[in-house]
């Protein structure tokens, strides 16, 4: 059953000119977010966009959630998928979120981010 969606769209070059600072790297993205990152830094951007699509499936936006509570890998084929730690983990138990998918679009100035949140009961 899903429990909630979001979506995201944002300028790839806005975000990955302000990555251009560790401090802001730091405070809104994962050790391995920020190594996956490094080799291309559009996927900070792509990131970002998932890491808000996801907020909005909590219905709070960044109000009671941190971004670094989100967290946005790659599996082997390159799909994107979530881990959620600290109130994002929270908050997901108790919504009985089993699982968030995501998908990320892109064109050469925007990305695109979706996010459903799904419950097993």
């Amino acid at each position: 059953m899903i429990v909630g969606i979001g979506t995201d769209l944002i300028e790839i070059d806005r975000v990955v000119k302000v990555c251009e600072k560790e401090a802001f790297q730091i405070k809104y993205f994962t050790p391995q977010e920020i190594s996956l990152c490094k080799t291309e830094p559009k996927k900070f951007a792509d990131n970002f966009a998932v890491k808000e699509a996801v907020s909005k499936v909590f219905g709070t936006g960044f109000g009671k959630i941190a971004p670094i509570e989100i967290e946005v890998l790659r599996d082997p084929l390159g799909k994107p998928y979530v881990n959620l730690y600290g109130n994002a983990k929270e908050m997901a138990c108790s919504m009985n979120m089993s699982r968030v998918w995501v998908s990320i679009t892109n064109t050469n100035k925007y990305v695109s981010a979706f996010a459903v949140g799904e419950s097993t009961s």
